[in-house]
């Protein structure tokens, strides 16, 4: 299907891209030499709603803009396919990326900005619009067209654009296109944006020598006297002369920065830095939403793209004051009667090879054998005799029956309101405690941060115990949240604070005191943090037993990794039967969603085995990045 995609700058920094099969470099070099450097190809208007095309060796390359952040994004595929969806994905892609990243790319150094965190919007956009333009699971969204009579390009044509500047590194490498770029003219009429071009003399390929770059770098900066160099070194005495704070640029030091602090071992030095810096600004209606009733609650990662997408899409309109219909999916028609085996009794035979590929499918996906065996066996029981309607396949059929059993699965059986539920332990006059465990270095002690955010969102009084008495680090390390969400609590309401009483302590005498202390100075929420122990190792798990029956939390939480695997399985459960008869896990929180992509495959394995619902996920490092489980998102992930 989809060959790459480039997110770049017009200055040639590539800020992210995503490859499916790859391709020669000299292919998206000539559309950057052909369309946006020499600009050979005449002007299109993009007023009609399709994207403008260029063809280069089999390939076909589609491309949109945005002019006022100096981005360009390109998909390339093969000619052969054409790919209705690719003008949708161009527009829900530069709404997404501009919507998530518009801020950083408008300030100075923006090719340096972080855009890893783009990969599962990518993701999810691909897996919407192949499944909304595709009429069934097994109709591929392709439609098959004669080559193009060209070698370089036919059809529509692109428009005209500003010229690139020079690139601050080599796009791609550019040895295997024999054409080198030429210097561009600019003896001739060119646009405001053209003035910027880099009249230096270029190798083939766009590269400036070592020499070419320290000349450049010497006539923008002043010449430094022969008699500086003499300071910085040492004294005949054996002392040092004072550092100097300088800038660093691509060619080394540049000059002094005096605003700079490189020593802080000074007391003044280390106060004035304390006092000025502040906390960056955490905007609540990213990550969720007041109710009538006045209360947070968290949303998941679907409503947030939709909502980028749709402000960026209504931001557009406005300014262009049009808007048009692209991506129609009408090519996908000629798909749609693949395979259609409509009112056949499914038997056995039937099943076996297609659900052997479903077993697969979902171990590919992080979902533990046991859970993908007794899946496949849940679907073949229920279709085993179904008569399959009109136009329908063998593979459609168990897809859907597939995703019902997920569903089911993972929906969770019982009320998972924490608001509620903290409301309604406190109208007996008693806090409500949550307690984290898990096994070591899932994320306990972050997560635990992320949902004392949550609360404080909700002005409730938080205080966190810091049970884990083990590792070295644990409790300063909770010391140092507090803080961060003590200058929060200011902004958004709430109070928070710290319960500790050092290491060696016994866990389950701490989290007892907490909850005594928390009683009698109002804090209406005890959040526990325990100490990381491995699954398998009965001595650090029989102490839970005592830790439950002494704290007594009203839900206890499991920290999981989204990225753990097999083990998952064994995790949950040993944890699950780790509190005496009568007591257990109440949800998982899955931390690290954002590192996997679509292979979530552990909610399902530890929902599986446990029958214990997931309640949070974490999709990142900030106290803001928790979301709320979105079951259909999840079972669309695992069925992509």
């Amino acid at each position: 299907m989809l060959d790459t995609f480039e997110i770049l700058t017009t200055s040639g920094v590539v800020l992210w891209s995503r490859t499916y099969a790859p391709i020669g470099p000299n292919i998206i070099n000539s559309l950057i030499r052909d369309v946006f450097i020499e600009e050979r190809i005449p002007p299109q208007s993009e007023d009609t709603g399709q994207k403008p095309t260029y063809r280069k060796e089999g390939y076909t390359l589609k491309w949109t803009t945005a002019k006022d952040l100096g981005l360009i994004f390109v998909a390339v595929y093969q000619s052969l396919v054409h790919l209705t969806w690719i003008d949708k994905l161009l527009d829900n892609v530069r709404a997404l990326f501009t919507g998530l990243f518009g801020e950083e790319l408008r300030k100075e150094h923006s090719s340096l900005v972080d855009c890893d965190k783009f990969g599962p919007y990518f993701d999810r956009q691909i897996q919407e619009l192949e499944r909304t333009s595709d009429g069934s699971a097994s109709a591929p969204n392709v439609k098959l067209t004669p080559p193009s009579s060209s070698n370089d390009s036919a059809g529509e044509e692109p428009p005209l654009l500003p010229a690139l500047q020079k690139p601050q590194r080599p796009l791609y490498d550019t040895s295997a296109d024999s054409t080198p770029v030429p210097t561009p003219d600019t003896s001739r009429p060119t646009t405001p944006a053209q003035s910027h071009l880099v009249t230096a003399k270029a190798r083939p390929g766009g590269k400036l020598s070592r020499r070419d770059r320290k000349k450049a770098t010497a006539v923008s900066s002043a010449p430094a006297s022969s008699g500086d160099e003499a300071s910085t070194k040492r004294k005949a005495s054996g002392k040092s002369a004072a550092k100097k704070n300088r800038t660093w640029g691509e060619f080394g030091a540049e000059e002094d920065d005096p605003s700079m602090v490189l020593d802080y071992s000074q007391a003044d030095a280390r106060d004035s830095t304390s006092e000025t810096e502040t906390l960056e600004e955490i905007k609540p209606e990213t990550w969720g939403r007041k109710t009538g009733k006045g209360q947070f609650v968290l949303k998941d990662l679907d409503e947030e793209m939709d909502a980028i997408i749709a402000g960026q899409n209504a931001e557009r309109q406005s300014s262009v004051g049009s808007s048009g219909i692209v991506g129609s999916s009408l090519g996908a028609i000629g798909g749609l009667f693949r395979n259609v085996v409509g009112g056949k009794t499914l038997t056995k035979e039937d099943l076996a090879k297609p659900l052997r590929g479903m077993e697969e499918h979902l171990l590919k996906k992080n979902v533990a054998r046991e859970a993908a065996v007794r899946l496949c066996e849940g679907v073949e029981r229920d279709l085993v005799g179904l008569k399959t309607g009109s136009f329908t396949t063998i593979e459609s059929t168990i897809r859907t029956s597939m995703e019902k059993a997920l569903t089911k699965i993972l929906t969770p059986t019982s009320s998972l309101d924490l608001l509620r539920e903290i409301q309604t332990v406190n109208s007996s006059g008693r806090p409500y405690v949550l307690s984290i465990v898990g096994v070591n270095g899932v994320g306990k002690s972050t997560n635990l941060s992320k949902i004392a955010f949550f609360l404080l969102q909700n002005h409730h009084r938080v205080l966190i115990a810091a049970a884990d008495t083990f590792r070295s680090g644990a409790v300063e390390q909770l010391r140092v949240h507090v803080k961060n969400l003590k200058e929060l609590s200011k902004r958004e309401g709430g109070e928070v604070d710290i319960f500790e009483k050092g290491y060696g302590k016994d866990a389950a005498n701490i989290a007892a005191d907490a909850v005594t202390f928390a009683s009698k100075n109002s804090f209406n929420v005890v959040l526990i943090d325990t100490a990381g122990r491995r699954h398998n190792d009965q001595r650090l798990m029989s102490s839970l037993e005592k830790f439950g029956k002494l704290a007594n939390p009203d839900k206890i939480l499991m920290v999981g990794e989204a990225l753990v695997g097999s083990d998952s399985v064994a995790q949950a459960r040993n944890f699950n039967n780790s509190f005496g008869p009568g007591r257990g896990l109440d949800g998982f929180v899955i931390s690290k969603c954002d590192t996997v992509g679509d292979m979530v495959g552990t909610l399902v394995s530890m929902v599986h085995a446990t029958g214990i619902p997931v309640v949070f996920l974490g999709v990142g490092q900030h106290y803001a990045d928790l979301r709320g489980l979105n079951v259909g998102s999840v079972c669309r992930l695992l069925m992509s």
